[in-house]
Parts: structure tokens; sequence; C-alpha cells
């Protein structure tokens, strides 16, 4: 029986549905995770028990696409995505398939999916079921599709994406025939939907080898057929050489905007149709950046990034400006904890402050400019935050305030 963790826990809803006369294996990513040894994200189950029956054996299951097969089950161990085995219709809209007819045997269900090293199934007991030499290829370190990659690829373009987000979180190479495929259909993936794509994209730069990801991003030219980029194809080939890994996608638009000023941030954001968290971890690396190039690192530089993002940002500082600086997520850190304040809610003045100190003034936007003079000066240790040193310094260095 497998014990190694998180399968110990996986095992128990397995051992559940084999008890009910069932068969039932883990299957696709999480096997091939842990073939690789590497850390295991979801734990996917395939069954022979159809979704209804699913929901007779566990007393809780979220019906999250019973029309495909899919419900969620969770269990005291955790939440696992179960799907009965199927085989696939036509895909029209080029994402699921119009149709799905449930099957009794794993192995047809194994013949649909996208790469041999996902169309992998492992028994509670970590017997392996490789119908098409998976484990071949993940010695092999290739990255090969099931069958004709031609028709992998026309039933979900968005395939093409994850066979280049895969070599660049393994390091795999792409075998030649998938890359023969990759370039007769990339223009197909014109047609799906852009967040299905930044999602993917967003991996394939945040991967271990994000530099093979590239790789093949150039060679195969399918950023021809992405957004922004198929109106400045060139930009791809700007980006650094010794580029690393970046965590956040925010990261990648910044770059990218560094990269050619023409294209601004706004737009990336709104042709990849990116939602505000990434857009203002753009607009925070890249106004932390034009600072760093103009002052270095100081205090405000730190103090008005994210922590979150300071991997990131000491990366593109690393590339872009400084490559023998070596900067670090440590550097920043060390500054970091030597800050008097953590935000502008750490000020000893308010706005309230300023009103009470000039009464005579309109409101209007001197008053939010006051304040963040104060706090540069607090931040870079110039004034102590102290408030009536602070109100003492607001009234001596007035702002305009008509």
């Amino acid at each position: 029986m497998l014990q190694t963790k998180p399968f110990a826990d996986a095992v128990k809803v397995v051992e559940q549905i084999e008890n009910s006369g069932y068969e039932a294996f883990f299957v696709g990513g999480c096997v091939r995770d842990f073939l690789l040894d590497r850390e295991l994200g979801d734990i996917d189950i395939a069954t022979s028990a159809r979704p209804e029956v699913i929901q007779q054996i566990f007393k809780r299951v979220i019906p999250v696409g019973i029309q495909h097969g899919t419900v969620i089950v969770q269990s005291a161990g955790g939440s696992y995505e179960v799907t009965t085995y199927r085989v696939d219709g036509d895909y029209t809209d080029q994402r699921h398939p119009d149709s799905v007819h449930f099957i009794q045997t794993i192995d047809g269900d194994l013949e649909r999916r996208d790469f041999t090293i996902n169309a992998l199934a492992m028994d509670r007991y970590g017997e392996i079921i490789d119908l098409f030499d998976g484990r071949k290829d993940i010695e092999r370190k290739v990255i090969r599709t099931v069958g004709n990659g031609y028709d992998r690829f026309m039933e979900d373009p968005l395939r093409i994406i994850r066979a280049l987000r895969f070599s660049s979180q393994l390091g795999f190479t792409i075998s030649e025939n998938t890359l023969r495929a990759i370039k007769y259909v990339k223009k197909e993936i014109e047609n799906i939907a852009v967040e299905r794509i930044g999602n993917e994209l967003a991996k394939l730069f945040a991967g271990e080898h994000s530099e093979t990801g590239i790789k093949y991003l150039r060679e195969t030219k399918v950023y021809e057929h992405l957004p922004v980029m198929i109106e400045y194809p060139y930009i791809i080939n700007k980006l650094p050489s010794d580029l690393q890994p970046l965590k956040s996608f925010g990261a990648v638009i910044a770059l990218f905007h560094l990269l050619e000023s023409a294209i601004s941030i706004k737009q990336w954001v709104s042709e990849w149709k990116l939602s505000n968290k990434i857009k203002q971890e753009a607009i925070q690396l890249y106004e932390g950046l034009m600072h760093y190039e103009e002052r270095g690192l100081d205090f405000w530089t730190v103090y008005c990034l994210p922590k979150h993002l300071y991997e990131d940002f000491t990366r593109l500082v690393n590339c872009l400006f400084s490559p023998d600086s070596n900067l670090a997520a440590d550097d920043l850190i060390e500054i970091n904890e030597k800050l008097p304040i953590e935000s502008s809610r750490g000020l000893e003045v308010s706005g309230h402050d300023i009103r009470e100190i000039f009464p005579e003034a309109e409101k209007g936007p001197w008053i939010r400019e006051t304040l963040i003079a104060v706090e540069k000066q607090v931040v870079a240790g110039k004034l102590e935050n102290n408030k009536k040193v602070l109100r003492d310094w607001i009234k001596w260095n007035p702002h305009a305030t008509d």
C-alpha cells in the first residue's frame, strides 16, 4: 500500500471505491511527478464508477464537471478530483469534447490524454500502468504526444502551450514529431480563450528550466499567435539570455514593458485579460526598477515593494541593470527589517493633522502629496516618526495649497 504523502490519504478514497466493486487508479501529473520525485500538486483519480455512484459512495462530493464525469471528493485527507473512465467525442470548441462516452476500462481513458508522460496510471500499491512508454519518456526526458500529435493539438490547441510549459517545468526536450505537429497547428492558438493561455505562459516563465521553455517558444514561433506579441513579434528576441524564472506573471509584464516602452502595462493587462492583482504587481515592479536604476537600492525602493516580489525584483535587476551585482532577496529583507514603518498606516500624522495645521487651505491633492513627502522622510530615516516632529516639519515645509 502506498504510504508516500500525500498518497497515503488519497489511498483511502481509492480503497473505498474498490470496496464498492469498482476500479480506481491515480492518474496523470501526480503519477508523473511521483516517478520524478517532484513535489506533488493535485492528486487525480480515474475510476470505472459513474459520477452518480461516486456521489452515493462518499458523503461529501462536489459535482464540478459532472457532465464530463468529474466530481470532487472531499475527505479528511483532502480534496480529490475523481473522473469516470471516458472517451471523448469531437472538440468543436477546441476545449471541451462535445460529448463523452463512459467506459469500463482504464486503457481507453489513458489513450485520450495529451502526452505520454501524463498517460500513466498507478494503483494503490504503486503498480504502474503504462501503455504508451511514458516511463521511458520520463527516463529519456522527452515530451511526446499520445498518438498523432496533429489530432491531439487540434482537439485542444492549448496543449501546444502546455508542451512548452512542461519543457520549462521539467527541463525535458520536445520530440521531433511533436515539434513538427506544434508548428503545423500553432495558428489554432488564436482561437483559445486568452485567460487559459496566460495561465500556462505564467507557469512557463516560472518554471525551473524556463530557458528551455523560452527556447521552444522562439523555435516554434508560437509567440506570433499570442496577444500583443502578434503585433510586436520582435519583442521575444529582446528577452535577456540570463533571465531567471519569474514567479509572478506581473514580473513578466513589467519586463516586457521595460523591453518595449511603446507597449504599456495597461495594454498587456487588457489584451491578456489579466487580474488587477497581476496589474498591480507589474506596476509595483516597474516603478521599483525605475527607482533602482536612478538611485540604486535604498529604503524607499524596498518599502514600496511587497515582500513576495523581492525575488522577482532582484532577478530583473540582475539581468537588466547589474549583471555582476548578484543582488539577492536577502539584501532587501535586511533593509526591510530596518524600516521605521511598514506602511503609511504607521505614520504618526494623517490628513486630519494637515488640515489642522493649514485650516484656511482648500482640500485637494496637496494633502496626499504632503503625506507622501512626510512618508519618504520617515522611511529614509531623516525624520523621527513622532507626531510633534512631523507636524513641525509639515508646518515649516508647506506644499502648494492652491
